[in-house]
């Protein structure tokens, strides 16, 4: 099994889409002003974006892009014009994060792990049943 999509709603897919474009992903399905999706330029995954009423995002859900060089892609998006709530800073759990919210409110981490986002040290070891 692998996570292949996520699909969020949106309340003006026109503003999400231009904001999610101005971090990078690239579009791929533009059925706008009810529906688009994009692929993130590294690995294979995909994100959407959908149109409904009365969006309330979810407090406790946290959606996580990976970057390269954490601060430099902060950086740009401020010469953007996009405000990064919270700067790049390293976190006791070996990541180093960056946290904003898209047009609709849904929170968004911007992080760098590298090796230890599925290896970090204190990751359980497979053990065959």
């Amino acid at each position: 099994m692998n996570l292949n999509q996520l699909t969020i709603p949106s309340a003006d897919v026109e503003t999400s889409k231009a904001f999610y474009r101005a971090l990078g992903l690239v579009l791929i399905v533009d059925s706008s002003p009810r529906y688009v999706r994009f692929e993130c330029p590294d690995g294979e995954s995909t994100f959407s974006i959908h149109l409904a009423e009365n969006v309330r995002p979810d407090p406790g859900l946290i959606i996580y892009f990976e970057c390269g060089d954490l601060d430099l892609f902060v950086a740009e998006l401020g010469g953007k014009g996009i405000h990064i709530g919270s700067e790049p800073l390293d976190q006791r759990w070996l990541w180093r994060e960056a946290h904003l919210s898209d047009p609709d409110g849904h929170h968004l981490c911007l992080y760098h792990a590298g090796e230890n986002r599925r290896n970090p040290p204190w990751r359980l070891i497979a053990v065959d049943t």
